[in-house]
């Protein structure tokens, strides 16, 4: 390592960096020295590319290929500043797309075994199935769960008022057993006139949406859930099991409240997933151990 490599690692120690920072930066700065095979001081933009194409080949994905490519443009920042360097060839580069996580749902089987194992009989058990039945029945986010007021709900119809991201209203209609649900719960609730919010907690106020994680989290261990699974898991389900029934992507969107529809086109994806899965189970051409016709017993 050059002194002007040892002297940034100076300065970044100086401003206060903790320890495991300063590692990062040194493990970065020591790696694309040794992808260069030159000092670093000495690259041009066209070396850096060449440096990020190696890494990536290499199989590094888009998260780290970020994060070394940001230490080494703070190095030649801090270079330019120091006039040792009078261009910075980090300039306009860019680390490949971080790749988009899939949501999480639960198989269309698994959310009905999950839903109906929660049968217990006190008030807190028929309001944990009456707001996760609706979470699953109308693609709510959390906060859009818990900010739900007693004349959201149109009995006549059948029909949830929500009040989404940026205060924005959206109705979605609620599904039968969401709504036999939500009346077993507003048989029992108990709160002082002034309270109209829906769900609420163990003395009488509107239930918190931590809470309503951690009881689904207790729920799905009751049950013997293979997996770890939160709120937000149910709406993911209620949009890919409705994609796999439908395949309306535009509808949807609505009942999701997505602005943009590219929000809800990864969900096709795992639209996408699910069919793989039944062609690789059901083809008999499918599976790799499948015996040609003329071998076949």
């Amino acid at each position: 390592m050059d002194d002007s490599l040892r002297l940034f690692l100076d300065h970044l120690a100086v401003s206060g960096r903790s320890p495991h920072t300063l590692a990062a930066y040194r493990a970065d700065i020591e790696r694309l020295a040794a992808l260069l095979g030159k000092p670093p001081r000495q690259a041009t933009s066209t070396d850096l590319r060449k440096a990020l194409a190696k890494l990536h080949a290499q199989g590094q994905n888009s998260r780290s290929l970020a994060r070394r490519l940001s230490s080494w443009r703070q190095l030649y920042r801090w270079l330019q500043r120091n006039a040792l360097r009078e261009d910075d060839p980090s300039s306009g580069l860019r680390a490949p797309k971080r790749d988009k996580l899939l949501p999480k749902a639960l198989p269309v089987d698994g959310a009905a075994a999950l839903l109906d194992r929660i049968d217990g009989d006190s008030e807190l058990d028929a309001r944990d199935r009456a707001i996760y039945e609706l979470i699953y029945s109308c693609g709510l986010r959390l906060s859009e769960a818990v900010s739900l007021n007693l004349d959201d709900i149109d009995f006549s119809d059948n029909l949830l008022r929500i009040r989404g991201k940026g205060s924005k209203e959206r109705l979605a209609p609620i599904g039968a057993e969401a709504m036999a649900r939500l009346r077993d719960w507003l048989r029992l609730r108990v709160a002082p006139s002034s309270e109209n919010a829906l769900f609420l907690g163990r003395h009488g106020r509107r239930l918190g949406g931590r809470q309503v994680e951690k009881r689904l989290r207790d729920w799905a261990i009751k049950t013997g859930a293979s997996q770890h699974v939160h709120p937000h898991m149910l709406r993911h389900s209620f949009a890919s099991h409705l994609l796999q029934s439908s395949g309306d992507l535009r509808a949807v969107q609505e009942l999701l409240g997505h602005a943009n529809l590219s929000s809800t086109q990864i969900y096709t994806a795992l639209d996408f997933q699910h069919l793989a899965k039944v062609y690789d189970g059901a083809h008999p051409r499918a599976r790799k151990d499948a015996k040609p016709d003329d071998e076949a017993e």
